[in-house]
């Protein structure tokens, strides 16, 4: 009997120790195993059978001089456990470029070794990724006997995944990535059965869809690669990443940042929680890009930082700041998704903008107007949502929802489950996707509150709901003024984010070129009127912006934009614009560059 067999019959128990052999006999040295093995099963990589998450560090390249390689060492990894709560690490192993693996394979090999040592000693999960971008072009057989040396030496534990191509660039899923990934994994399963793989995916693994609708066959416990940088990637990838979990393959985020994907510019914080909110939300895993102390926005150490861990947080970047506590609190909690903001009322509110919630997921919608609906709802599930009553009275409260079978009943109530509003049925539609209106009135107190929409009978989708007075006179607050940070855009093209010197500190846009834009949805106007619109820019030189609804059409007013005689020279230039109430996306166009934005603030004029 070949000691692996023996390995694997006591892995089902999840238990063993070592093994030792002696003469032809062997001895089994049994204990329990201090992590749990990880599965796939549809959409989701399991936690020992059981749904979650894991959240940890990616680090560097482990190129030679490349400058990271002086953390890959046994004592970082135990205080990334010990400090950051950290379950997962990543040893992301540099092959083609200088000082990578082709250049220095032992040396390159034994970096990766020991940081998966020290990870089994700290009971972590561990990725041991092949960093290439052009995998698919060099020998795969230099792939196939790193990754079965791995699998001969630590297929045995249930820590290690195989990460076996970190970021394809732009290539076919089907003619390149594919046939490598099939080829590879054939080479692990010849000794490791079961331990997880991950496959990168075309465009820098972001175009997970493409391999969703052609998934690797013939090997359990594969998921696919998804990198995000919350500088540069929002609404648009998650939506991709959503139709692939909707085609039923497993994503793991082995890699993403904060800042902008070259890895460079200011924390994103808008756009991180909106990330991190749908990773908790679809149990998708995470490493961060990355434990180095390189001078650039996704480095989570300050120049000059510990090589040996034991960091303070005076030596942990704005990123890094970021990153661990969105670690440490990973387990066991459920950060605040996007847009929990108090909203003014009346208004309408995407059911996915919830400030809390318990047991539901986020999907793609096709009702009108796309974007996401919240789903797989089932009894005693619940969202909340922060609003501003203007003045007690009657309000009209539509829902728009969808019910696949027996319908379901949706009750509205002060979060908590006290007082209760009203309950409505909600009707077969037809279909999940089906979408129809149901109403309600109910009575409110003036105020700020957290109402909550708690399902009493599972088996409904819901996309929006819509308060309005009952009265049509809803008395908006005498001063209405709407801020907006630049950096906090929902989607943008060719800007950048950048540290600021304005009043307040903390990031502005700038880099903005001719074309550029910015977007910014589910922006709420409470009452219809004219507003003062402002813009903190600060230029070299003299430029233009125009404030338009997202897309471009219509455009409110054009801005001219003076030169300020310096990058954080700043100054507020200001106009007049009607706007209607109502939830609604807003953009910033750019008909003449050479401008940094800071803040876009909207005053209601007195009528």
């Amino acid at each position: 009997m070949r000691v692996k067999s023996l390995f694997n019959l006591v892995r089902q128990s999840r238990s063993v120790l070592s093994v030792l052999v002696f003469a032809g006999s062997v001895f089994i040295s049994v204990g329990v195993l201090a992590v749990e093995p990880l599965s796939v099963n549809g959409n989701q990589v399991l936690i020992g059978g059981k749904t979650g998450s894991l959240a940890g560090n990616s680090y560097f390249w482990s190129n030679n001089n490349w400058g990271g390689e002086k953390y890959y060492n046994g004592n970082t990894v135990s205080w990334l456990k010990s400090d950051w709560n950290s379950t997962l690490v990543r040893a992301a192993m540099g092959v083609e470029d200088d000082g990578g693996y082709f250049e220095d394979s032992a040396g390159n090999e034994a970096k990766v070794r020991t940081i998966v040592d020290s990870a089994i000693a700290n009971d972590m999960y561990v990725i041991i990724d092949w960093h290439s971008h052009y995998a698919h072009t060099h020998d795969w057989n230099q792939a196939i006997q790193f990754f079965k040396r791995m699998a001969s030496d630590y297929g045995h534990t249930n820590n290690v995944i195989y990460e076996i191509y970190n970021e394809p660039k732009q290539v076919s899923w089907s003619h390149d990535i594919k046939p490598y990934a099939e080829s590879i994994i054939g080479a692990i399963r010849s000794i490791d059965p079961d331990n997880l793989i991950i496959v990168g995916t075309p465009t820098w693994s972001q175009d997970v869809d493409q391999a969703s609708y052609d998934p690797i066959q013939g090997y359990a416990n594969i998921a696919y690669t998804l990198h995000f940088y919350a500088g540069t990637h929002g609404q648009y990838l998650r939506d991709k990443a959503q139709t692939a979990l909707n085609n039923g393959i497993a994503l793991f985020a082995t890699e993403w940042g904060t800042v902008n994907a070259d890895g460079d510019g200011g924390v994103n914080y808008g756009e991180t929680d909106r990330w991190m909110s749908f990773l908790k939300t679809n149990n998708i895993s995470h490493a961060n890009w990355s434990i180095n102390d390189k001078v650039e926005g996704a480095s989570a150490l300050v120049p000059g930082a510990s090589a040996n861990g034991g960091w303070p947080i005076s030596n942990l970047t704005e990123s890094g700041n970021k990153v661990r506590d969105i670690i440490r609190s990973w387990e066991g909690n459920t950060p605040n998704p996007p847009n929990c903001n108090t909203i003014n009322l009346p208004a309408k509110i995407e059911a996915e903008n919830f400030c809390d919630m318990f047991g539901v997921q986020v999907e793609s919608t096709a009702d009108a107007g796309g974007g996401s609906n919240v789903g797989y709802i089932d009894s005693g599930d619940w969202m909340s949502y922060k609003v501003n009553v203007s003045r007690s009275g009657q309000y009209v409260i539509s829902y728009r929802v969808a019910s696949q079978g027996t319908g379901g009943v949706l009750q509205l109530e002060k979060r908590g489950g006290s007082p209760v509003y009203g309950q409505l049925d909600i009707p077969n539609t037809g279909d999940w996707q089906n979408w129809t209106t149901i109403q309600h009135t109910v009575p409110l107190d003036a105020g700020e509150q957290e109402i909550a929409i708690s399902a009493q009978s599972s088996g409904w989708n819901i996309n929006w709901l819509n308060i309005q007075s009952d009265d049509g006179n809803p008395n908006p607050p005498d001063d209405i003024e709407i801020f907006i940070e630049a950096e906090s855009y929902t989607y943008m093209s060719g800007v950048q984010t950048e540290a600021t010197n304005d009043i307040g500190g903390g990031l502005n846009v700038g880099y903005i070129d001719a074309g550029d834009w910015l977007a910014y949805h589910d922006i709420n106007v409470p009452t219809s009127g004219n507003y003062k619109i402002e813009f903190r820019v600060a230029a070299l030189g003299d430029g233009s912006l125009s404030f338009e609804r997202a897309g471009g059409s219509p455009v409110y007013v054009t801005a001219e934009v003076p030169d300020t005689n310096g990058w954080q020279n700043w100054t507020t230039v200001s106009m007049t614009v009607y706007l209607d109430a109502g939830v609604q996306n807003f953009g910033i166009g750019v008909p003449e560059g050479g401008w940094n934005l800071n803040w876009i603030r909207l005053t209601a004029q007195q009528q």
